[in-house]
């Protein structure tokens, strides 16, 4: 509850992006994709630069998780691989925001690499704005039903946003 307390600002401001994300995906799916786009290359731009000039900032996600194995983890394998491990995600963020602009099953593969990266940092608790990752969850769910999953410059059906 601490942590909460001292980290309550970007707590609430990423819940509340993700419910106005959630709205999106309910009423205009392709914005919600392109909403994921936006999010997905500025996080991939974020962990590559900050991996590889300040990489000992991944360590402090060990005292945001309630979970001892993710602790553990963080505070083991993950500390001598903080550079390449987190370079992996951000190339992996990078793909999942290329699929968001493509069609048909590039976009259901990048929506289920963005549902496994949302369950993924869902244990760090308050360090993933938890329930953010949940909502998100749910979002790209609804993008899945409701989006013709065009491409997002297609002029077909739902593209616009």
């Amino acid at each position: 509850m601490e942590l909460l307390k001292e980290y309550f600002t970007p707590w609430i401001i990423s819940n509340s992006i993700a419910l106005l994300f959630l709205v999106a995906s309910i009423r205009k799916p392709k914005l919600a994709r392109f909403l994921f786009v936006l999010l997905f290359s500025w996080a991939c731009w974020i962990n590559y630069t900050t991996s590889h000039g300040s990489p000992g900032v991944y360590l402090e996600y060990a005292t945001f998780t309630p979970f001892h194995l993710y602790k553990a983890f963080i505070k083991g394998w993950f500390k001598e691989n903080v550079t390449l491990m987190v370079t992996a995600i951000s190339f992996g963020q990078a793909l999942i925001a290329l699929g968001m602009m493509l069609s048909g099953r590039w976009v259901r593969l990048a929506c289920m690499g963005a549902i496994i990266f949302f369950l993924a940092i869902s244990p760090l608790g308050v360090g993933s704005g938890f329930p953010a990752p949940l909502i998100s969850i749910v979002t790209v769910y609804f993008i899945l039903k409701k989006d013709d999953l065009n491409y997002l410059w297609s002029k077909k059906g739902h593209a616009k946003f």
